[in-house]
C-alpha cells in the first residue's frame, strides 16, 4: 500500500460512541481496574512489569480464571503502564501510582478517552509483532540478550508485515467495492501480502508462504481482538491438528470461515486511520470537508466513490442555506483546467440534492458557456417554466464535458463504453461536429471514444476526429 495517493474516505462513528466502545474493551477495562488498584504496596521490576508475587492478586481482582489468567493480567498491567494509566514513582524501589491518564477515562472528553485507547492500541500492536514468549526465553543467551538469529525473526520486518496487513485490512474495509459486511477471510488477507500482483495460479512455494502467514496472523489477531481492534473468528484448530490424529468431527474443507475471518470494528477503523495518518498517509474521513469551501468539496470528492461523495456532500449542504450553497457550488465549478469537468459533474450531483430554493442560482448562469447546460438540465428535471432550449454548440460542449468527467472519474469503464456506443448510435454525424467543440478535453474524449467503441469503423471515425481536434487546437 503506497502512501503517495489518498485512501478511500471512511465513515467514522461518533466519538462519544467510539469512546464508550473503547472503555468497554476487555483489555483497556482491565488495565484501568489495575491502575485504580495500584498503590504504595504495589511493586514492579526494573522494566515496569508487575512482580510475580503480585500476579495472583491482580488475577483475582480481574476475576480471571484458567491457565492463561496470569498472562492476561500481566498483559493488562503492561498496557496500563504503556498507556500512562500507571506511573513509575521510583525505579529502584519499584513503586508505582495511578497515572494522570487514568483521570481522562472518567473525567475526560470522548477524544481524551480515545487518545488513551490509541496508546493502548500501540502497545498491543507492538506485542502482537513479537513471537511467543516461550520462544524468546529459549533464545536468551548467557548474557540475557535475545539471539534473534536463532528465532529466525526480524523484529523490524515483522512489525512492517503486521502494519502492512492492517493497512490492507483497512483498505478492504473502507473501499466501496470491498466486502459488504466488512469481514475478510484470513487466507485473502495473507495472500494480499504474499502473492505478487499479476500472478495467475500461485506456485506451491507461494501457497506455503500464504499458509505460514495465516498461522502468524491467527496468533496476532487473537492478541489484537481484546483491545477492540477487530472481531475475529480464529482458524479452526482441526486444521492445525496432527494429521495422524482422528478429527473430532467431519468438517467441510470448502467452508472458508474455518480458515479464519476478521473484521475491523468501528473502533478499529478509527484506530487504524489514526495510525495511518501518523505514518503520513492521506486517509480522509467523510465530514472532513463540511466546514470548507465549495472548491475544496468539489476537488476533494473528485477522488471519492459515489456513495462517499454523496455522504460528504450531504454533510456540506446541511451547514448551508440552499440558495447560497448553490451559488457557491456553481462558482467553484467553473474552469478550463484538467479537473474542471469532474468538478462540474460533482457540482451537478450536489445540486441534485438541493431543493427548489436554489432555482434563482441556476437561472443566473443560463447564459454561462460552462454552466448553462447543467443549469438547463437541473431546471428541466424540476419542471421549471421558461427554460430556454440549449443551442447545438451548448449541447455538444456539455456532451464532451460529461464524457471528460466520466473518463476522469471511472477511466475506461463499462458504463463509459455504453455511453459512447449510445452517443454514436443516436447521432450519425456526431464525430463530424464533435471535433469542432471548443473544449480543452475534446481531443482526449474523442481518443477515448476511439478506444472504447467496439465497431472498428466507428472507432476509426473517432480517432480521425481526435486528430482534427488537435490540429484545430494547435496540438
Amino acid at each position: 500500500m503506497s502512501d503517495s495517493s489518498p485512501l478511500p474516505p471512511v465513515r467514522l462513528h461518533p466519538e462519544a460512541e467510539l469512546a464508550r466502545a473503547a472503555l468497554s474493551t476487555p483489555l483497556l477495562s482491565r488495565a484501568a481496574r489495575l491502575a485504580r488498584w495500584a498503590g504504595p504496596g504495589t511493586r514492579v521490576d526494573a522494566g515496569g512489569v508487575l512482580v510475580e508475587e503480585q500476579l495472583p492478586a491482580a488475577v483475582e481482582l480481574l476475576g480471571l480464571t484458567g491457565d492463561d489468567a496470569a498472562a492476561y493480567a500481566a498483559e493488562a498491567w503492561r498496557v496500563a503502564v504503556d498507556a500512562g494509566l500507571v506511573e513509575i514513582v521510583d525505579e529502584e524501589a519499584g513503586t508505582v501510582r495511578a497515572g494522570e491518564e487514568l483521570k481522562l477515562l472518567t473525567g475526560g472528553s470522548p477524544r481524551d478517552v480515545l487518545t488513551v485507547w490509541l496508546a493502548a492500541l500501540e502497545a498491543v500492536v507492538a506485542d502482537a509483532a513479537v513471537p511467543d514468549l516461550d520462544d524468546l526465553v529459549d533464545a536468551l543467551d548467557e548474557g540475557g540478550e535475545v539471539d534473534f538469529s536463532s528465532l529466525d525473526w526480524d523484529p523490524q520486518a515483522e512489525a512492517e508485515f503486521l502494519d502492512g496487513v492492517l493497512g490492507n485490512l483497512y483498505l478492504l474495509t473502507v473501499s466501496e467495492d470491498g466486502p459488504g459486511d466488512g469481514t475478510v477471510p484470513l487466507p485473502a488477507l495473507a495472500a494480499s501480502m504474499i502473492v505478487p500482483d499479476g500472478m495467475g495460479e500461485p506456485t506451491n512455494d507461494v501457497l506455503e508462504q500464504v499458509s505460514d502467514a495465516m498461522m502468524r496472523l491467527d496468533d496476532q489477531f487473537r492478541v489484537l481482538e481484546p483491545v477492540g481492534l477487530v472481531d475475529y473468528r480464529p482458524v479452526d484448530e482441526a486444521l492445525m491438528a496432527d494429521t495422524d490424529e482422528e478429527p473430532a468431527a467431519t468438517v467441510d474443507d470448502t467452508d472458508v470461515a474455518r480458515y479464519g475471518m476478521v473484521r475491523l470494528t468501528p473502533l478499529g477503523v478509527y484506530g487504524l486511520r489514526a495510525r495511518l495518518l501518523e505514518a503520513g498517509f492521506e486517509a480522509p474521513a467523510v465530514g472532513d470537508l463540511s466546514g470548507k469551501g465549495a472548491d475544496a468539496l468539489l476537488d476533494g470528492t473528485a477522488r471519492f466513490g459515489q456513495s462517499a461523495a454523496r455522504a460528504e456532500t450531504e454533510q456540506w449542504l446541511a451547514r448551508r442555506e440552499p440558495l447560497a450553497a448553490a451559488r457557491e457550488l456553481l462558482a467553484a465549478a467553473r474552469g478550463a483546467d484538467a479537473g474542471a469537468p469532474l468538478r462540474r459533474l460533482r457540482c451537478q450531483q450536489a445540486l441534485s440534492l438541493v431543493g427548489a430554493e436554489a432555482e434563482p442560482a441556476l437561472r443566473e448562469v443560463l447564459d454561462d458557456p460552462e454552466l448553462g447546460g447543467l443549469a438547463r438540465v437541473w431546471l428541466s428535471e424540476r419542471g421549471a417554466a421558461g427554460v430556454p432550449a440549449p443551442s447545438e454548440d451548448m449541447v455538444f460542449w456539455l456532451t464532451v464535458d460529461t464524457l471528460a468527467a466520466q473518463l476522469a472519474a471511472e477511466g475506461n469503464s463499462e458504463e463509459l463504453q455504453a455511453l459512447v456506443e449510445g452517443l454514436a448510435a443516436q447521432h450519425s454525424g456526431f464525430f463530424a461536429a464533435a471535433w469542432r467543440v471548443e473544449h480543452p478535453a475534446t481531443a482526449e474524449v474523442l481518443d477515448a471514444m476511439g478506444r472504447l467503441h467496439p465497431d472498428k469503423k466507428v472507432a476509426k471515425q473517432a480517432r480521425k476526429a481526435a486528430f482534427k481536434a488537435r490540429s484545430q487546437q494547435g496540438g
